[in-house]
């Protein structure tokens, strides 16, 4: 696991407590993780899903990256 994997799990479950959908939420994120080349590339992919995803998996989705931000 690298560094990023890291990150990604780390703030994975400092949204756990704030998200309606986590089991959805860890399920896109791991996808989306695995079709990415790097991190900029996985924020990307997750801004389009953003974009498309209706509420209230929206809002998890952005607690997700709020806290993504913050590590």
């Amino acid at each position: 696991m690298d560094n990023a994997e890291k990150l990604i799990d780390e703030a994975l479950f400092e949204a756990r407590p704030y998200v309606e959908y986590y089991d959805r939420l860890k399920s896109l994120v791991r996808n989306l993780w695995e079709k990415s080349r790097d991190m900029q590339d996985f924020l990307r992919l997750l801004q389009e899903e953003l974009r498309r995803a209706e509420e209230p998996f929206r809002t998890d989705i952005r607690i997700f990256l709020q806290k993504l931000e913050v590590i």
